[in-house]
């Protein structure tokens, strides 16, 4: 078996009120190569975009890698790291108090991306000159004022 490439991704999600406007921003950086990716919605949360972010940055790939995902989403972070959406999902989308799960359909689009990498999350703080989270947060705003904004179909 081949050894795995290393891809490191930053990501960010952004919204202009919550829910409004909002979108993703990604970077994609496997040795010298980058790529930046982005998109705007008509009506969603931060933390849709929080989750569409990773899950694009993790579809892009095309082959198995061993990814680090840098993101100031605590939600992000911990759905994962804690396992917080596995248990979820397990439990038919509810919470530990019997409460429905928010964004399951990204939470299980998510987990299903993971699958085919070795995937850690890692927080950063937000706005904390941390480079390319700055330049992710400026990839999200400028896609959330975008005037070719997409309808998020599972924003309800």
């Amino acid at each position: 078996m081949s050894e795995l490439k290393e891809v490191i991704v930053y990501t960010d999600g952004a919204c202009s009120g919550n829910p409004g406007p909002g979108g993703y921003g990604v970077v994609l950086l496997h040795g010298e190569k980058r790529k930046e990716m982005s998109a705007g919605y008509r009506r969603t949360t931060n933390n849709r975009m929080e989750l569409l972010a990773a899950i694009v940055a993790l579809e892009a790939l095309r082959y198995p890698c061993k990814v680090i995902v840098y993101t100031d989403s605590q939600y992000l972070v911990n759905g994962i790291e804690k396992g917080w959406a596995k248990a979820w999902k397990a439990r038919g989308w509810r919470k530990a108090d019997g409460k429905p799960a928010i964004n399951p359909d990204l939470w299980q689009r998510l987990l299903t991306a993971i699958e085919a990498h070795k995937v850690g999350f890692q927080w950063v703080r937000g706005h904390a000159e941390t480079v390319e989270n700055t330049r992710c947060d400026e990839l999200a705003v400028a896609a959330a004022h975008s005037s070719e904004l997409q309808e998020d179909s599972g924003y309800r």
